[in-house]
């Protein structure tokens, strides 16, 4: 800028020292500038404890929306891309809702913002504009809501203008009382919604069931996740796209290879067949030839007999529970052998043991196998939407 052919006309009396202090004097800005490009710091972690509090089988996290912040336990849905949360005036909501009107940053979202395309269940009006409306299914109950934007915090990061659902009017008993915080990969999901700050992304350690405390942690961002853990790759379903698909090859019980017909486990974008790792469902489907496989090889080598218990058909006495084999889960690049903890769970009486896994509903036409939370306890779960990679490591949490 200050040579002799300069198009800037620059000052012709500066001499070369005085210039170069003047440049000098602006690069403090210029720092402040690139730091706010370097990835983050200090690792962003929140808070996660098990929703028996809430009489519920999902994992909570400590959300606060609004300005200033109001306190909700949302639940934590990877296999969902929305955040959704009961708003004051809801019918058939729970006594804890979000009130609108108590938050300075809170602005209602109409037909014409481009978010609203993005909403399933959408019913605008076909001309002019009106309140971004819309009707949703979630496991197996109904809700209406209104799209809006507000801020949302997770430990000390708020996101602003952050699109959700504010809802107005639930029918059952299965849509989360305080919320639910979608960490799918969808255009509204946390993770899109939060651009680059935490660079496609997150883990996540779920203590265990009998936990009441918040001792597990979202962690979101690259910095403070685990340097070495084993990976498998993370599969992309264009009919699915919200979902995490991995790559399970085979299962093991104890030492024994279970004989699985491949294609119930390959992943097959056209049907939607293959596996997922989900925050949402509690205990592990498979589809039902896997788990009677799995099934009959565990009972292979566990004293009977055997009784059934609400979802679980291989409840035997907890004296035997020293004979009951490990199972292991056989991805890509990776294996997971699950603890006691993870593949059985006790009666509320302590006498009886059960395998704690089971097949698909037999209404549901699922070509899907599901790793559940149930699975996940103890467990730090890696979750990198850049470079495509689920990584699993143990780590207790409780």
């Amino acid at each position: 800028m200050y040579g002799k052919c300069s198009p800037f006309n620059p000052p012709k009396a500066d001499s070369w020292d005085n210039r170069v202090i003047n440049m000098a004097s602006k690069d403090p800005a210029r720092m402040n500038y690139l730091s706010t490009l370097v990835a983050q710091k200090t690792a962003t972690s929140a808070p996660i404890a098990s929703g028996q509090s809430f009489n519920i089988g999902n994992y909570v996290v400590r959300v606060k929306i609004g300005t200033p912040g109001q306190l909700l336990f949302m639940v934590l849905d990877t296999s969902t891309d929305e955040a959704f949360v009961p708003s004051s005036g809801c019918i058939g909501c729970s006594a804890t809702t979000f009130y609108p009107n108590a938050s300075t940053s809170f602005v209602p979202l109409d037909c014409s913002v481009p978010q609203c395309g993005q909403v399933r269940g959408l019913s605008c009006p076909a001309t002019g504009s009106g309140a971004c409306s819309f009707n949703q299914s979630y496991a197996g109950s109904t809700f209406s809501a209104t799209l809006v934007q507000d801020s949302l915090r997770l430990a000390t990061d708020v996101i602003p203008s952050y699109s959700f659902g504010s809802i107005n009017a639930i029918a059952g008993s299965s849509v989360p009382a305080q919320g639910l915080l979608g960490l799918g990969r969808g255009p509204l999901s946390l993770l899109s919604q939060s651009g680059t700050t935490y660079s496609g992304v997150f883990s996540y350690c779920l203590p265990s069931f009998k936990s009441y405390y918040f001792s597990g942690s979202l962690k979101l961002g690259p910095v403070g996740q685990p340097k070495s853990i084993r990976t498998t790759p993370l599969l992309r379903n264009p009919h699915r796209p919200s979902l995490y698909y991995v790559n399970l090859t085979s299962i093991s019980v104890g030492r024994v290879y279970v004989p699985l017909p491949s294609e119930l486990l390959a992943f097959n974008p056209t049907t939607g067949a293959g596996t997922i790792i989900d925050s949402g469902t509690v205990i592990t489907r498979f589809v039902e030839p896997i788990y009677n496989a799995i099934r009959d090889e565990f009972r292979k080598q566990v004293t009977g007999p055997f009784s059934s218990l609400g979802a679980f058909d291989t409840c035997f006495v907890k004296n035997y529970e020293t004979l009951a084999p490990a199972i292991t889960l056989h991805f890509t690049d990776l294996d997971l052998k699950l603890p006691l903890e993870n593949s059985l769970i006790h009666s509320s009486s302590g006498s009886l043991a059960c395998l704690a896994m089971a097949a698909a509903p037999s209404n549901v036409n699922s070509v899907l196998n599901v790793i559940a939370n149930f699975q996940q306890q103890n467990l730090r779960v890696l979750f990198d939407t850049v470079n495509n990679k689920v990584g699993i490591a143990r780590e207790l949490c409780n």
